[in-house]
């Protein structure tokens, strides 16, 4: 017992020095000089201790923001065809482009002073969501929103989810899912429990399309990659199994999954969800709308977004007097496109998003449709530069230009932000385009402000080359008309 006692005192005694060692070291900061031997106290409760014995630097003065960007002269010099031709000589011949067709055109005048193949149809992958872009401003009011419903079943147990055409619906718990502003499932499921509606099934209504769900052209291994999910007029996330992830692999039943989800949040069942249609005089019980039009074009555009472009062209069909399908979706793009006065001569289209290898567009198309919206007032580039101005040209101008603001930006914003980065860094910040790619096909369609301050527009289209080799030449062309003083 005395020595177990002797051994907790000096164990006591132990911790007492150190105690004091600690707080001596606590008050006591010691700065060996470089000649040796100066010993400087800093005492606790002075600045210099609490920092460290670092100063603070005084904040700095505000900086008022103010706006640097300009709209394009309008008297900066015209380029000349043979300046263009000058330039683009040594990056166009590139053998990296592979079968290739282009067209360049300068916005204000509508000239075009550049062309190569440009009435040759090629493959457009993601570009040919320009044209379904410009199909949708051409035919539906940019507030235009899809209603997702809920009503109520054929027997009193059933509940029915009614797809509208919205693939932008998420079950995120903080309703913050992949497309910004999309409706959340937890107010059709907060809506349906105020209702005081019981059920025990959940019907999914997937007849507001009609035809099959995967386009001629598309592969079915694209659905596990991430590109694409077959077409269903409701889904969670545009079928997305992991909701934030842009290329996360898609579910192949993304109505009946959303159906599922629905019944899981509701507390019933997933296992009895089915595939049906609602009665005629069907009472509803829960709806929630998309994002507008013009915020889903954004994000169509940006991040070349296949299921969005797809879901936008049935809704272009349906404005129209068409079919909700593939077949429907491409007459309406066509006959919108045709009805505003631009040639569609060689235009073949299977999907509304480009990815289908069997889709064909001239470069002439795309260019015209750029530098239309391109046009700051006057003529529109759809007629004749020789004749006088006529106001519906102006307007078609109008209702183009903002599919301006929905390019991707070189270096800096969705399918471009990699590029333009290490290579051809000239046109970073300057050049915006859509991007197109496909294991066969490589395509950058859009405009950029030459070093004159002119607007240039252009549709550049690769194909027979992989993208790793193609996309930097097409990159090249780009960056070449933006340091182009051409006139």
């Amino acid at each position: 017992m005395v020595g177990g006692s002797n051994r907790n005192n000096g164990g006591s005694t132990a911790k007492r020095r150190r105690n004091v060692w600690i707080g001596v070291a606590f008050v006591l900061s010691v700065l060996v000089g470089a000649g040796g031997g100066a010993l400087v106290v800093v005492k606790p409760w002075t600045p210099g201790f609490r920092h460290g014995g670092l100063s603070i630097a005084e904040a700095p003065a505000p900086v008022e923001p103010s706006a640097q960007v300009a709209p394009a002269p309008s008297n900066a010099p015209a380029p000349t065809a043979a300046g263009i031709a000058a330039a683009l000589g040594p990056v166009v011949t590139n053998p990296d482009l592979g079968a290739f067709a282009g067209e360049v055109t300068d916005a204000d005048s509508a000239t075009v002073l550049w062309s190569a193949e440009s009435d040759k149809p090629m493959i457009p992958s993601s570009t040919a969501k320009i044209l379904t872009t410009a199909a949708a401003l051409l035919t539906l009011p940019s507030d235009h929103r899809v209603t997702t419903r809920v009503v109520t079943g054929a027997a009193p147990n059933e509940l029915v989810l009614v797809g509208g055409g919205d693939p932008t619906l998420t079950a995120q718990p903080d309703g913050k899912g992949y497309y910004p502003n999309g409706p959340r499932i937890a107010d059709l499921v907060a809506q349906i429990k105020s209702s005081g509606r019981t059920a025990d099934t959940i019907v999914v209504d997937t007849s507001a399309y009609s035809g099959p769900s995967m386009a001629p052209g598309w592969d079915p291994v694209d659905i596990g990659q991430g590109s694409i999910a077959p077409m269903d007029p409701v889904m969670l996330d545009g079928g997305r199994i992991d909701p934030l992830v842009e290329y996360s692999p898609r579910t192949p039943t993304p109505a009946l999954a959303t159906g599922q989800r629905l019944a899981t949040d509701l507390g019933l069942d997933p296992a009895k969800v089915r595939l049906g249609t609602a009665g005629a005089g069907a009472t509803e019980v829960a709806s929630v709308q998309s994002a507008p039009l013009r915020d889903r074009l954004r994000d169509t555009m940006v991040y070349s977004d296949n299921v969005l472009a797809e879901a936008i062209g049935r809704e272009i069909a349906e404005a129209t007097g068409n079919e909700a399908s593939f077949t429907g979706a491409v007459t309406a793009l066509s006959g919108a496109l045709g009805k505003a006065g631009f040639d569609i001569t060689g235009l073949s289209m299977q999907d509304n998003s480009g990815l289908s290898t069997e889709d064909r567009v001239p470069a002439r198309l795309l260019d015209k449709v750029l530098a239309t919206a391109a046009k700051p007032s006057g003529a529109s580039a759809v007629q004749p530069s020789n004749t006088k101005a006529r106001p519906e040209t102006d307007r078609l101008a109008v209702t183009l230009a903002p599919l301006l603001d929905d390019l991707p930006i070189a270096g800096a914003t969705g399918s471009l932000s990699s590029r333009y980065v290490t290579q051809n860094r000239g046109g970073a910040g300057w050049v915006r385009a859509k991007t197109g790619t496909l294991s066969v096909a490589s395509t950058l369609v859009g405009y950029v402000l030459d070093s004159d301050g002119r607007v240039l527009t252009f549709a550049l289209m690769s194909n027979d080359r992989p993208p790793e080799l193609s996309r930097p030449a097409l990159d090249a062309i780009a960056g070449t008309l933006r340091n182009c003083g051409c006139s």
